[in-house]
């Protein structure tokens, strides 16, 4: 006979359709209902995960906190999932899930003593292929998902052995029907009996009432005990997902495998909401760039830099929030969400700029200004970096170079100012070291002769280098190493799905708006940097585009902004290429997977590569770019969605009132590579590049005064 494990949990959603103080409000009286509950029924359990939720009821109500201690020593309460919050499984970056998983796990070690090997995220929008491996090395073995549901994914079965990319296995089960009900059906209840592997003979039936809380009611208590009392050819027992799962161990080699990802639900949660997007990313990475400078500078790790690294890491975890970092709450909800990412960047930013100024007190003095750089991150820099050093009263001279600490002159360029009065900003190529402080210096001396020849042809209409980067705009057409493409455009097109994109898994590929631009101006001109640049429109909004190509790589910078004023459409940008096979790699958190080119909506971590022919391949370069599609002979990245925010289908949206998601000035970052050479090695360190720029200070100790 088959046992259905029917097992109470409460799906909370703390910032959602109601700001994140009603969160607090819903996790109180949820965890405040759970306890009556137990305490009226001897023989009823309820799960709940997300440290979050304990971690509020433990700071505002420690009477009731011990009343879930007490019910979880009595083993009826049981701690599910253990991480920070349910978060979004595609977007945060690897470093990003294991503070997740970490937060969760220090604080339920702290605080009961244990942490669960189930990880538990039923109403996340997709898993990405690095869980398993994450989650095996945190000792979770097993997970509950719910999306995307039977009419989304195929499987081969309701559990499951999910193997990810990188290694790592999950015992894993997909909930049947939903997480949740405000009432029990005997049709509900035996959703969950279906698509089970031959020879199980336990299944799990989750119920509850969630999204705003609730959890177990009596009514559904009752209800569960009827049909209990009625069906012949079940056995219906409250349980948990530790007994469900225990219940069934030993029978994992009769279970079906899946490998790769568990993709897709809600493809427009990819994108919608930009601003908490690159928020959650500059403050993930300006935190992992605090971590390293605790290892390369201990002394920096005082008692009360770590307790804040502490809080800003669990704020960025929480803002990992599935409906939060989806885009899908309230358009006044994210004012908190901007304003404690905001801080955590800030923070870090702050003190960064701190140890790199206490450590520049150890350098002896030197007559030359010197520019100070420090590489706050586990990754090599090397490349170009702007910097923009203050020259006083002495200004800027043609005769001046730049010179690394061995008095080897650097490459160099002055370039445009961002300033519209004045400023000496310089492109300067260097390699930095992970953790390295380098000192630069300016002498009198003329520039270095890196190359006989000047690097650059071409006018304002079409520029190349010597190394086969090329830009030309009238035809529109981009060198790129040894090969050729069309210029990549950006196009506008109808989108008429809600804020989650219910229902498609792709956007429109016809009827789209061309853009219009005007006159080229060339911005810089000199021995390394050459960069042209067109103002344009498309629809309602402005475009400014920069093409930018330097003297020692075939590859080619694009600088992108967006004014964006639309109402339901989707922007792309658009490159044309012949692939040379079906397939493209896309990064993914913590590791790359090869894809279909069937122009379906993916989520894609900082870059995509598809081959060119057996030996080389094209990639785009983007940490600001979270989805694309593809074909064999296009690609066509997401920079934007404008539906309207929160509207959920069926309801109609168009409300006169409503926000339109991501309205105003948007900037986008692209490098363009082709060859041999290009390895998801070799764009990983270039990603991480871009999102963790180096530290830069002005040092002018031991000067002589300018009279």
């Amino acid at each position: 006979m088959l046992t259905v494990h029917v097992i109470f949990n409460a799906h909370l959603d703390p910032i959602w359709l109601w700001p994140w103080h009603a969160g607090i409000d819903e996790a109180l009286s949820t965890c405040r209902s759970a306890c009556e509950r137990l305490d009226a029924n001897p023989d009823v359990c309820f799960s709940q995960g997300e440290a979050w939720v304990y971690h509020q009821v433990e700071r505002l109500d420690p009477g009731l906190f011990k009343r879930i201690r007490e019910h979880v020593a009595a083993g009826r309460w049981e701690i599910i999932g253990g991480w920070w919050t349910q978060p979004d499984c595609n977007f945060p970056e690897e470093i990003g899930i294991r503070h997740q998983i970490q937060m969760g796990h220090d604080y339920f070690l702290d605080t009961f003593g244990q942490f669960p090997e189930i990880g538990f995220n039923p109403d996340s929008f997709g898993h990405n292929a690095s869980l398993p491996r994450i989650m095996n090395e945190f000792g979770q073995k097993k997970y509950v998902f719910m999306r995307p549901q039977e009419h989304e994914k195929t499987l081969p079965g309701r559990l499951f052995r999910w193997r990810g990319v990188g290694g790592g296995e999950l015992t894993t089960f997909r909930i049947a029907r939903a997480y949740c009900c405000r009432e029990m059906s005997n049709d509900f209840l035996r959703a969950c009996t279906t698509e089970l592997p031959e020879g199980i003979e336990h299944t799990a039936c989750f119920c509850g009432v969630g999204d705003h809380g609730g959890g177990p009611t009596e009514t559904l208590i009752r209800q569960i005990r009827e049909i209990a009392a009625e069906a012949k050819d079940l056995k219906i027992v409250f349980s948990t997902a530790k007994r469900f799962f225990d219940a069934i161990a030993g029978q994992e080699d009769k279970l079906p495998v899946v490998e790769g990802e568990l993709q897709h639900h809600a493809v427009g949660c990819y994108t919608v909401h930009r601003a908490g997007k690159t928020a959650l990313k500059a403050a993930t990475q300006r935190l992992r760039q605090v971590e390293t400078a605790f290892e390369n500078y201990p002394e920096s790790k005082t008692d009360s830099a770590a307790a804040m690294l502490r809080d800003h890491w669990r704020n960025v975890v929480f803002h990992q929030f599935h409906d939060t970092l989806g885009g899908t709450c309230l358009p006044s909800a994210y004012r908190h969400v901007q304003n404690e990412l905001g801080a955590a960047e800030e923070w870090g930013n702050a003190l960064l700029n701190d140890v790199l100024r206490i450590r520049m007190r150890q350098l002896p003095d030197d007559e030359h200004q010197r520019i100070m750089l420090y590489n706050a991150s586990d990754v090599p820099y090397d490349g170009w970096m702007e910097v923009e050093p203050w020259m006083g009263l002495r200004g800027w001279h043609d005769e001046f170079g730049v010179f690394d600490e061995q008095n080897q002159a650097v490459p160099f360029q002055k370039i445009l100012n961002e300033s519209l009065t004045g400023g000496n900003r310089l492109a300067v190529k260097v390699k930095v070291a992970p953790g390295q402080i380098m000192a630069l210096h300016i002498d009198d001396k003329k520039e270095e002769k890196a190359f006989e020849e000047p690097a650059f042809t071409g006018d304002a209409h079409c520029m190349g280098n010597q190394l086969g980067a090329a830009v030309a705009l009238y035809p529109p057409e981009m060198m790129v190493g040894s090969w050729s493409f069309a210029l990549p455009d950006v196009l506008l097109y109808p989108d008429k799905s809600d804020t989650w994109s219910h229902g498609i898994d792709r956007y429109p590929d016809k009827d789209e708006t061309l853009p219009t631009w005007g006159v080229p101006q060339v911005l810089n001109d000199g021995k390394h940097v050459r960069e042209i640049a067109q103002r344009g429109r498309i629809g309602n909004s402005d475009l400014l585009r920069r093409f930018r190509i330097y003297s020692d790589t075939g590859a080619v910078e694009l600088l992108l902004r967006v004014d964006w004023q639309e109402h339901n459409k989707v922007l792309k940008l658009v490159m044309p290429v012949e692939a040379g096979g079906d397939m493209r790699t896309d990064g993914i958190p913590g590791a790359h997977i090869d894809r279909a080119q069937d122009g379906a909506e993916r989520p894609v971590r900082d870059w995509t590569m598809v081959p060119l022919d057996a030996e080389e391949n094209l990639a785009i370069v983007s940490p600001d770019v979270f989805a694309l599609d593809g074909t064999k002979d296009r690609l066509r990245l997401t920079l934007l969605r404008s539906p309207q925010m929160a509207h959920h289908d069926p309801y109609p949206g168009g409300r006169l009132d409503g926000r339109y998601s991501d309205r105003g000035e948007h900037d986008f970052h692209f490098w363009f590579m082709a060859g041999a050479d290009v390895t998801p090695e070799k764009l990983d360190q270039l990603a991480t590049m871009m999102q963790r720029p180096l530290i830069t200070a002005d040092y002018t100790r031991g000067m002589k005064p300018v009279m």
